[in-house]
């Protein structure tokens, strides 16, 4: 089974600390179980399902007590193939298990330490995104050690850098970064679905993570959101600076400058990556801020207009496209929403995952010409 020394640079316990650029390719070798347990919505699983969307060798299963026996496809729209299974006896050869959602206020859940447990005690490899880091837990982190089992921290980082004021970044490198009036609406999604689409037409993209599901699908990156806030936007340049060797990047977004409790990690990735241009992601029906009944989202115009002039506080962006998700929505309903938004914004709107980023590419590659 892997050891500590073989996936992170400092072990404590069976535990590591995460490289904040790469991840070891040797968490991308593990047949990987992804745990649900009864959060089936996109939002609260978004972590499992990006993982098999993106990462589809990775998972071999799911664990859900509560849809045992049916599959992934059915569960979460993607997956072919993935079956749902009870108990972690039932992948007798996996070799980690993902914490595969993203809980309110990042804590593991009571019910789902005894799973926790016996993994460890099969000496897996847990993966986390969780704020709540398993490695710090005295009973689980001992357990570990005495085991050979590893606790993987994704949100667990080192970052003290101080902010260079964009100092050292290359002009032909195309900064493109996602944005949102609200949380949990698919920015990361867009921003791979983008970065994928400009590499199939021939131009050098990566796609930059910054949350700990995006480290999944890149291989790498840093939970921006865990960093000290004196040093957010630091930690933002320097992921630009180890990835501007492309033509250009396409960096996820976190939060919203709108959302009360995230809008500092917003404000700091703006300034840090200092975008040449935005995408706007829009949660279709959406009108209140994402679990705070009553705080209403602004105007999609209102929206544009003030991330444009934060962004523009450091270096000069604007708005480019939207990238609409319409989870919950028939393809038609979105399509006419994509219209509506094309002629009152007079920018190329489009869902990334249900019509494909082409639009949003366009735009790109318009700038990138220029």
């Amino acid at each position: 089974m892997t050891s500590a020394s073989k996936i992170g640079g400092t072990s404590t316990y069976g535990t590591c600390m995460l490289s904040p650029f790469t991840l070891p390719r040797s968490l991308f070798t593990l047949k990987t179980v992804a745990l649900t347990d009864g959060h089936t919505d996109p939002h609260s699983a978004k972590t499992a399902i990006c993982v098999m969307r993106y990462r589809p060798e990775l998972v071999v299963a799911v664990l859900d007590r509560q849809h045992a026996g049916r599959t992934a496809k059915e569960l979460f729209g993607v997956g072919a193939g993935v079956p749902v299974v009870g108990r972690l006896s039932d992948v007798p050869d996996a070799e980690a298990l993902l914490i595969g959602v993203a809980p309110p206020g990042g804590q593991l859940p009571e019910g789902w330490r005894p799973i926790v447990r016996e993994a460890i005690e099969r000496g897996m490899t847990i993966l986390s995104g969780m704020h709540e880091f398993l490695g710090d837990d005295p009973e689980l982190s001992t357990l570990a050690a005495e085991q050979g089992a590893t606790l993987v921290d994704l949100r667990k980082n080192d970052e003290h850098e101080v902010a260079t004021g964009g100092q050292g970044f290359r002009p032909d490198c195309l900064r493109i970064h996602t944005v949102a009036s609200d949380c949990s609406s698919g920015k990361m999604v867009a921003a791979v679905e983008l970065a994928r689409g400009l590499r199939t037409s021939g131009v050098d993209a990566a796609f930059v993570a910054t949350g700990q599901t995006g480290m999944i699908v890149a291989g790498g990156g840093v939970a921006i959101d865990r960093v000290a806030a004196d040093f957010t936007a630091g930690a933002a340049e320097r992921l630009v600076l180890a990835n501007q060797h492309h033509e250009a990047i396409v960096v996820e977004g976190q939060g919203s400058l709108f959302h009360p409790r995230y809008s500092g990690v917003t404000l700091s990735l703006l300034h840090g990556v200092r975008p040449h241009a935005m995408i706007m992601v829009h949660p279709m029906g959406r009108t209140e801020v994402h679990n705070m009944p009553g705080v209403k989202l602004p105007t999609l115009e209102r929206t544009i207009e003030l991330y444009e002039t934060a962004a523009g506080l450091m270096h000069p962006s604007r708005l480019i496209g939207v990238a609409v998700s319409g989870v919950g929505y028939s393809e038609a309903e979105v399509a006419a929403e994509c219209d509506r938004l094309e002629q009152s914004l007079n920018l190329p709107a489009t869902d990334p995952v249900c019509h494909g980023p082409g639009k949003l590419v366009a735009a790109v590659r318009g700038l990138h010409a220029g």
